[in-house]
């Protein structure tokens, strides 16, 4: 593999965002202990955001239950630490943030159309900006092979992001963040290539 933009491992921006969801995963239990729920403080509503303007980020570090946190959190190990090592700190956290930021403010237009999802439902959790994070990982790596379980062969990137959102869009999933999480690490990846020069083989 050669690359321009290689930058080497830094894990620090990963760590962070790891920190943060953990610490806030476990105010939320606490928080439970002492009958109070700080999710409806956290979480974004629609219905709700202008009394809570500052959702449209914290929902990004809310998740609802071990198993929630863990897939966002390796998922986003996998995606950030080779995207972060491509484009830097700085742009990981632009594409991570403005990504799950998207995802919101598209989940929030469907929900105040009634499209499938109502303004009085709760959003929560980091897919949508994990999803930017392969959104641009893909476009800047289009080459890249991933073993993704139980496939016994490898498969291209842009298979596994696609089909990993087509599986996670579930009803009962906030697929529009994810989808506004994708498109917008998509514009991302499309606007990075231009500025550096990756070679995969």
């Amino acid at each position: 593999m050669r690359n321009g933009g290689y930058r080497g491992d830094d894990l620090t921006p990963i760590l962070v965002v790891a920190i943060l969801c953990f610490v806030v995963y476990l105010a939320t239990i606490a928080g439970n202990f002492f009958d109070y729920d700080l999710i409806p403080m956290l979480g974004l509503q629609p219905a709700t955001f202008l009394e809570r303007p500052w959702t449209i980020v914290t929902n990004l570090f809310v998740h609802g239950n071990i198993w929630h946190i863990l897939a966002n959190m390796i998922t986003l190990f996998f995606f950030g630490r080779f995207l972060a090592s491509l484009v830097g700190t700085r742009s990981f956290y632009i594409i991570y943030f403005l990504g799950g930021i998207m995802g919101n403010v598209l989940f929030m237009l469907f929900a105040f159309i009634g499209f499938l999802t109502s303004p009085y439902s709760t959003v929560i959790g980091a897919s949508g900006a994990v999803f930017a994070l392969g959104g641009a990982l893909t476009v800047l790596t289009p080459k890249l092979k991933v073993f993704v379980f139980p496939i016994p062969m490898p498969i291209p990137l842009w298979v596994a992001v696609i089909g990993g959102f087509f599986i996670m869009s579930s009803p009962n999933i906030a697929w529009q963040g994810h989808l506004g999480g994708l498109l917008t690490g998509l514009a991302a990846g499309a606007i990075l290539r231009n500025r550096i020069r990756i070679v995969l083989r």
